[in-house]
């Protein structure tokens, strides 16, 4: 928020620095939460600042929460996962735990957490791969994607407004990048498989 706010004032978007405050907190928080409300065009603000609040919605809201995005328990398990690895490369032989509060957290959870972040982005990619074979440009393309996928909305290029201007395909893609975000990609992936119809 303050990055966005200073940015903002800087770049002279916004003359006072209360206004470029509010702007910033309200679609800083609107993003970043999948709300997807916007008050200003926010896709002709200067700089990295409309692919920085894109780059927030994967993260999205809490567990159990109808917010889109990865979820932040997931992201915070990833980091912290992460960070047990590189200690590991430290301390081979330590015995080093990833901790929720005073939990340690089983290792089958941090391989469900895995999996899911290796499903979004073998997904996000296929998604992104389609639409700009279907003439997207690249911006277009990856806001889209990321909007869909994490339930966002508005996104940047062609589709920061709406996207009445892209082509048919690219909006089937999109339909279903949409359900995948709202069904979660396990949950509609194993629908789609041969094995849970045997059953």
């Amino acid at each position: 928020t303050i990055i966005t706010a200073l940015f903002l004032r800087i770049n002279e978007v916004y003359l006072s620095l209360s206004d470029a405050f509010s702007k910033a907190v309200f679609h800083t928080v609107s993003i970043a939460t999948t709300t997807g409300f916007t008050t200003s065009q926010y896709h002709f603000w200067p700089s990295f600042l409309p692919l920085l609040l894109i780059l927030a919605s994967f993260i999205g809201g809490c567990t159990g929460s109808t917010g889109g995005g990865m979820k932040v328990i997931r992201v915070l398990l990833l980091v912290k996962q992460g960070m047990r690895e590189m200690l590991r490369l430290i301390h081979p032989n330590a015995k080093i735990a990833v901790k929720i509060g005073s939990k340690a957290v089983d290792g089958r959870v941090i391989e469900a957490v895995w999996g899911f972040f290796s499903a979004y982005i073998g997904v996000f990619v296929v998604m992104l791969l389609l639409l700009m074979a279907s003439g997207l440009d690249q911006v277009t393309a990856f806001s889209a994607v990321a909007a869909t996928l994490n339930n966002l909305g508005p996104g940047l290029g062609e589709v920061g407004s709406n996207y009445t201007s892209i082509n048919d395909f690219s909006k089937w893609v999109l339909c279903l990048g949409m359900l995948l975000g709202r069904l979660e990609i396990f949950t509609l992936l194993v629908v789609l498989t041969p094995a849970f119809w045997r059953r």
